[in-house]
């Protein structure tokens, strides 16, 4: 029941939050205040319905060293997605013709800052940290990230194989962040720095969502399987590598600090929440 009433409470934040910033689309800098006030209430309202539907402190979401690990997290998600962009362009598949536009970064930084909130509250917070308690941590990876996998298949040029590559990417890397530092607050900044670069910067597609351009006109062209083709470079072998390689390096932190749940254990709610994101 509990997961009931967290999930719909982020989710209908993030409804209104899109249907807002779906509103004022075409006016960048509202769409950054409205994408910022969208963050900051699913946050709120993350930790109001945790609190009161597990009577507990919402440690993941604790507000010492938030910044630094969201900063930590965001440097990282934008080094992992500019070597993509750098090995597209060194085939000769990624080309930059000039500056972009700075106010159209300025909306994306809002709209990916809301998203990456609202995802990480969804499907780290809510989805995985309850099915982690029930059936472990690594179950819990695939399984979640198989559905926030799927979940991109209701974007613009979805594919089968955007979803695949999301679900591993993405839904392994984040999970992953989540594991090793038992806060949401690195998933989050990871999960913004990677689309921000991917759009704020590097001005292409994010998950085939015809994202506006971004501070640099740039062009992607070339094999789907290297680019990504209409759904962007999340769909790019390159992304898989890059990510797999870190989640990797994640959950062998994650083991090293004793935070894998067992399968077939009941986690403590100690166990998975008690340590702040570092």
């Amino acid at each position: 029941m509990r997961l009931i009433w967290q999930f719909a409470a982020v989710a209908a934040v993030a409804f209104i939050g899109g249907q807002g910033a779906g509103a004022v689309q075409d006016q960048a800098w509202l769409t950054l205040v409205v994408g910022a006030l969208t963050a900051v209430l699913a946050l709120f309202v993350y930790r109001w319905v945790v609190r009161r539907t597990e009577h507990r402190e919402v440690t993941e979401v604790a507000r010492r060293g938030a910044g630094a690990a969201v900063g930590r997290g965001a440097l990282l998600g934008g080094a992992l997605f500019a070597a993509v962009i750098v090995n597209l362009a060194l085939l000769g598949d990624y080309g930059v013709h000039g500056l972009g536009s700075v106010s159209g970064a300025a909306g994306l930084a809002g709209f990916m800052a809301a998203a990456a909130v609202t995802e990480e509250l969804l499907f780290r917070g809510v989805l995985f940290r309850i099915v982690e308690e029930r059936v472990g941590t690594w179950i819990a990876l695939t399984l979640t990230g198989v559905l926030f996998g799927l979940s991109h298949l209701l974007n613009p040029h979805a594919s089968l194989w955007g979803a695949l590559a999301i679900a591993i990417e993405a839904g392994g890397m984040l999970g992953a962040a989540y594991v090793a530092t038992r806060g949401l607050w690195l998933p989050i900044g990871l999960h913004f720095g990677w689309n921000f670069a991917e759009s704020g910067i590097f001005s292409t597609e994010v998950s085939g969502n015809d994202t506006k351009q971004g501070l640099l006109d740039a062009t992607v062209s070339g094999p789907k399987l290297l680019t990504g083709g209409d759904f962007g470079p999340e769909g790019s072998l390159y992304a898989v590598v890059f990510c797999v390689l870190a989640t990797i390096v994640l959950m062998r932190l994650a083991r090293r600090r004793g935070h894998l749940v067992p399968r077939r254990r009941r986690a403590g709610r100690v166990d998975a929440t008690a340590t702040v994101a570092r």
